[in-house]
């Protein structure tokens, strides 16, 4: 009931961009009602003069207003506000992240600390194509720095892990991620054909971040949003989103740039799913529902080893008896053995492992619920 209601207090921010200070409209939306929070806030990057190449043009940095502060106080104090807010409004096992560079970051993360953010990892975003440094005073600044942190210690945070190790070619992800900055078709330009954002930032990012710790159907809360990456990417991939902005240029960018998002189709947005998050089957389940007759006898792969079944869903062997598992291991002569991996039954003169009759029962179970 209580999530029913939540939901309905924030029906109408759902999928829309609000326009304004983030802080003022966090605190008009209800507790506990965000999944997820990305924020991508000024980095208070205290520019002085131009910055121009080695061919004297000029380089099109972030000049804009929304990124100066008086001080370092004065942004601690910012960063303080609206960190408070967004925890508020994150579910008590939500999560956030927050990018930022050599700038800011650390100051943000001290922060996250200081309020009970708890933190899960800080990733490297390092880019294949960053700028370089022209004045030749320093080392090219290649990368920023991304932190995910939970709202509590003891928060059930969401992170589909399988899912990212099928993204990363069947290899569990690292915390460096080496992806291009928003470059091309993909960058929004505007009407003088000039920048409609200074640091918009690539889709591929935020569909990494989206796929890996959050599902469909959570709502995404982006107080940052400039012309709209995190809901370009949420409504893609059947997210819901919250966008707060105070600049009407960039809300404008945003909107028309969303309208074009198309939703995938449910069977895309399926992902690799973890093998402890499915549900349990146990071997006399086949029994009883007759795929496995009581006498039956089951296989080691290569015929090596057999046993029969049990009507209770034990096996009995030679010397042995017990459940798939533990006559398995006898049989093997070590410690621990995955009987539904290792036991097979023979079909059509061949061998099938048992586990294709448990992921059956799976399938059905999940189509009916």
């Amino acid at each position: 009931m209580a999530e029913t209601a939540v939901a309905g207090r924030l029906s109408g921010a759902l999928n829309r961009i609000l326009a304004g200070d983030c802080i003022e409209q966090m605190r008009r939306l209800p507790e506990a009602s965000v999944d997820l929070v990305f924020a991508d806030p000024p980095y208070n990057l205290q520019l002085k003069g131009e910055l121009h190449r080695p061919d004297n043009s000029r380089v099109a940095g972030v000049e804009e207003a929304w990124d100066r502060f008086g001080g370092f106080g004065d942004y601690d104090r910012f960063t303080k506000e609206w960190l408070k807010e967004a925890r508020r409004v994150l579910k008590p096992h939500g999560a956030i992240w927050v990018i930022g560079s050599y700038h800011n970051i650390f100051r943000v993360g001290a922060e996250l600390q200081n309020q009970g953010y708890w933190i899960l990892n800080d990733v490297v975003w390092r880019k294949s194509n960053p700028m370089p440094n022209f004045r030749g005073k320093r080392l090219t600044n290649a990368h920023e720095t991304l932190i995910w942190a939970s709202k509590a210690e003891a928060s059930k945070y969401t992170f589909n892990y399988e899912a990212l190790k099928a993204l990363n070619e069947g290899v569990q992800m690292r915390s460096d991620w080496m992806l291009p900055i928003c470059t091309g078709h993909e960058r929004l330009k505007g009407e003088d054909g000039s920048k409609a954002h200074p640091t918009q930032k690539p889709e591929s990012l935020l569909h990494r971040i989206l796929l890996a710790t959050t599902n469909p159907g959570d709502v995404v809360l982006d107080p940052f949003f400039g012309t709209g990456t995190t809901g370009a990417v949420a409504k893609r991939l059947g997210r819901d989103f919250i966008g707060i902005e105070r600049e009407a240029s960039y809300r404008k960018a945003a909107e028309a740039r969303i309208a074009q998002v198309r939703r995938l189709e449910n069977a895309a947005l399926e992902t690799a799913s973890s093998k402890k998050a499915e549900p349990r089957v146990a071997f006399g389940v086949l029994v009883e529902r007759g795929m496995l007759r009581p006498g039956e006898e089951l296989w080691s792969l290569g015929g090596r080893h057999k046993a029969k079944v049990r009507a209770d869903g034990t096996l009995v062997g030679q010397d042995v008896k017990g459940s798939i598992h533990q006559v398995g291991a006898h049989l093997e002569g070590a410690p621990s053995c995955n009987g539904w991996t290792y036991w097979h039954f023979r079909r059509d003169g061949g061998y099938v492992p048992i586990d294709v009759l448990r992921q059956q029962v799976r399938a059905e179970m999940a189509q009916h619920h």
